[in-house]
């Protein structure tokens, strides 16, 4: 049988494996100042940097909109600031933000854009130039969404979802003023520069592998990557072209998704559209967003667990396959977030079974994890212990995810509190758990320093309970049929005694957590002048990234000469090796004494 990723009839570990190199060594642009070093820069570290400190700052300005929301839900009354048009549009706000601005550009613009040049051997994106420009059109992006906050009449409050026509109506938050048309306007900005980051990922990886690099030798962290871009490079379009004719709709009075309709006695010139069309359109982009921001999560922790358990993947192809099945399956299902828009019964049938079709190659890469694990040399780092803090409420929220795959479940659940529980297990609280796994993993190799393991731990602990504090009370609230989207329960039939105590706690429990992540910035900055001192390899770790030359990587990652690739990416514990890990560079294995 041959090993995964090694070329039938050579030996993994031998330099006959290599092909020659098929192109030349890409030119780098050498930066003439501070400005184009570090602010203007084209080296996607940098870039990488730069997109992941804007996600960061913009999503605890989404943490602080939570603080808000919950404070109303949780002692409603008592903040008199908050009343009825904020509280929409912190909903709005946070939504958009946390799922747009912070999940997707951190780990595509973040990640994508530090680790993909470093694991697959290359100096940089193949289109540097292109690079910069899509970090500075995403910056544009977050200041015109933040500036919706200092116009007249603040955000827009017509959900997160931007639902028309109700989104554009003077009865809604920023209808009828700026917020709305500043929310299209980032929307449109943000997937043009997405666009092209996005093309750079893509023929980056296709094209721009060191020698010996083949797709089967890609960390899965790469191959997670990958596929969401390809992903947003297909979903994206749908919402861009929604969001323009949405504005259109609002700016030019065309009627593309408005009806004929009466407000406040008064016609107004609006007839024919369709709001259905734009929950298709909104929808077709947002379910695959689902699997943007999960598919490179998967791959990060696959890479955490092998590196942290010391084991190599279990069942590396079927990993690969399962990431690609996901993708192709992730644009099939978008429907079953409009079970409740009149549609009909065999749509919802054909809906509910490929939601749970989708779930097959994700249990796939659940057990892989699972085995991985078995009878591995476990090693509870902090990046070890959010990996498995993923697994256990990614398998939570996708077990709430059947109930509401089901079209006849789903109705009744469709306006609870348990479809925000389910959502936010499965799309908040998982992937930032990997988020903030991969950060303690790869910030040595950033700053050559480790953060401190003492908060690290403190951090950990506070937000894996807190979040459980959270979302667990918050199903059975759903359950008790308390509404979603309610600004003031009141004394609605729903709303039972013990739901009004569960949502105070919830809310002292969502304090607490956000307070937490003040410890991890802290951490962060802390860490920069006296975290510990460590080497280029402080995990041991077998893939490309932790095998360069120095630590920080400079410009060009490789020095002279770029890496050959001999092996996969998870040779862990070999027998008969000298060391419990062979690094991809390396041509042959050393036998122990």
């Amino acid at each position: 049988m041959v090993p995964s990723g090694a070329v039938e009839g050579v030996l993994p570990g031998t330099a006959e494996g290599v092909p020659p190199a098929e192109a030349d060594d890409l030119e780098l642009y050498h930066p003439k100042s501070w400005v184009t070093k570090y602010v203007f820069s084209q080296d996607a570290k940098v870039i990488a940097i730069q997109y992941a400190g804007t996600a960061l700052a913009i999503g605890f300005v989404a943490l602080v909109l939570s603080w808000l929301m919950r404070l109303q839900l949780g002692f409603p009354g008592v903040f008199a600031f908050i009343d009825a048009a904020t509280y929409y549009q912190f909903i709005t706000m946070h939504g958009m933000i946390m799922v747009i601005y912070l999940l997707t550009a951190l780990f595509l613009g973040g990640f994508g854009n530090y680790l993909i040049p470093l694991m697959i051997g290359a100096r940089d994106m193949v289109f540097p130039y292109v690079n910069m420009l899509s970090y500075w059109v995403y910056l544009l992006a977050v200041l015109v969404l933040v500036a919706s906050f200092f116009m007249p009449g603040g955000p827009t409050g017509a959900g997160w979802t931007l639902y028309p026509p109700q989104a554009i109506l003077s009865g809604t938050p920023g209808g009828q003023e700026w917020g709305i048309i500043l929310m299209l306007v980032s929307l449109i900005l943000f997937i043009i520069g997405f666009t092209m980051g996005g093309l750079n990922y893509v023929v980056t990886v296709l094209q721009a592998r060191t020698r010996g690099m083949t797709l089967m030798r890609m960390p899965l962290t790469v191959w997670g990557i990958f596929t969401a871009t390809v992903l947003a490079l297909l979903a994206f379009p749908a919402l861009f072209v929604g969001a323009v004719m949405l504005l259109f709709d609002r700016v030019l009075n065309t009627s593309f998704f408005m009806p004929a309709l009466v407000e406040m006695g008064q016609r107004l010139n609006y007839d024919g559209g369709s709001p259905i069309l734009f929950q298709h359109l909104f929808w077709f982009f947002g379910h695959p967003e689902v699997y943007i921001v999960a598919l490179p999560a998967f791959g990060i922790v696959s890479d955490l667990i092998s590196t942290h358990a010391r084991r190599n993947i279990f069942g590396y192809r079927m990993m690969v396959w399962a990431i690609v099945a996901i993708g192709a399956l992730s644009f099939i299902v978008w429907a079953h977030h409009m079970y409740v828009s009149g549609m009909h019964p065999w749509f919802g049938f054909f809906f509910a079974t490929t939601t749970l079709i989708i779930a097959i190659p994700t249990a796939i890469k659940v057990y892989n994890w699972i085995l991985t694990l078995w009878r591995g040399d476990i090693h509870l780092t902090i990046p070890m212990l959010f990996a498995i803090a993923f697994i256990v409420t990614f398998v939570n929220g996708g077990l709430t995810g059947l109930f509401l795959g089901n079209a006849v479940v789903d109705v009744p659940l469709s306006d609870t509190m348990f479809v925000v529980a389910h959502f936010h297990m499965v799309m908040g609280v998982a992937p930032i758990f990997v988020i903030f796994g991969a950060i303690y993993h790869w910030y040595p190799k950033i700053t050559g320093r480790m953060l401190d393991e003492t908060m690290g731990k403190i951090h950990f602990w506070i937000t894996f309970i807190g979040a459980y504090a959270i979302f667990f009370p918050m199903h059975y609230v759903g359950l008790m049929g308390v509404p979603r989207r309610y600004y003031e329960l009141g004394e609605t039939v729903s709303n039972l005694h013990s739901s009004d105590a569960l949502n105070a706690f919830i809310t002292v429990a969502a304090l607490i957590v956000g307070a937490a992540q003040i410890l991890f910035l802290f951490n962060l900055f802390w860490s920069l002048s006296r975290g510990r001192q460590v080497g280029g390899n402080p995990w041991r770790a077998t893939t490309l990234e932790w095998q360069t030359p120095e630590t920080p990587p400079r410009h060009g990652n490789w020095g002279k000469e770029l890496p050959v690739v001999y092996r996969w990416a998870y040779d862990y514990n070999v027998p008969g090796a000298d060391q419990d890990f062979v690094p991809q560079n390396q041509p042959t294995i050393t036998r122990a004494a």
